[in-house]
């Protein structure tokens, strides 16, 4: 097992966040019914998600497991980033939420943690949340400075508008 870059590990499922972060929160309506649901949550944990928004995704197994790594890229050529990951925890339809959240690993450039989640609400909504924690890490994050989290912000929509277009097709 690698090693992860932050101490708080897993706060993104418990929480609160951490202090001493940029914190990432977006919410966004996918679908709605049992059905949205499932279709969302498949797609998030076996990796459809991201790879239907453009990133290239190498995990260790086929869908999200705690333990497993995982290499998100985006990007081409010499603009290319790869961040390595590790999935820090999983939840499968338990109280109507299936996600998974996954941790940095050296080389990431940032330090921190992140999640990707589907809720069912009681009125039948299925909302899609990103929940995240980071601070650079890499000499080109720092640099990079207030405009890291305005592509986190933009990456996170973009992730949302993916996936209900992934659960509209069905």
């Amino acid at each position: 097992m690698s090693t992860l870059t932050y101490p708080e590990v897993g706060a993104t499922r418990l929480g609160p966040l951490p202090r001493g972060y940029h914190h990432l929160h977006h919410r966004s309506r996918v679908g709605r019914g049992a059905a949205d649901f499932a279709a969302a949550g498949a797609a998030i944990t076996e990796w459809r998600m991201h790879r239907a928004s453009g990133a290239r995704v190498e995990a260790s197994a086929r869908r999200a497991e705690p333990g497993g790594d995982v290499r998100v890229s985006l990007g081409l050529g010499r603009l290319c980033f790869t961040a390595p990951c590790e999935v820090i925890w999983t939840a499968y339809g338990e109280d109507g939420r299936t996600g998974f959240g996954y941790g940095t690993l050296a080389g990431h450039p940032e330090r921190g943690e992140e999640c990707f989640v589907v809720d069912l609400a009681e009125d039948g909504t299925v909302w899609f949340t990103v929940l995240a924690f980071s601070r650079p890490a890499s000499w080109y994050a720092r640099l990079a400075g207030p405009m890291v989290p305005v592509v986190q912000h933009w990456y996170a929509r973009r992730l949302g508008r993916t996936l209900r277009r992934i659960v509209a097709e069905g």
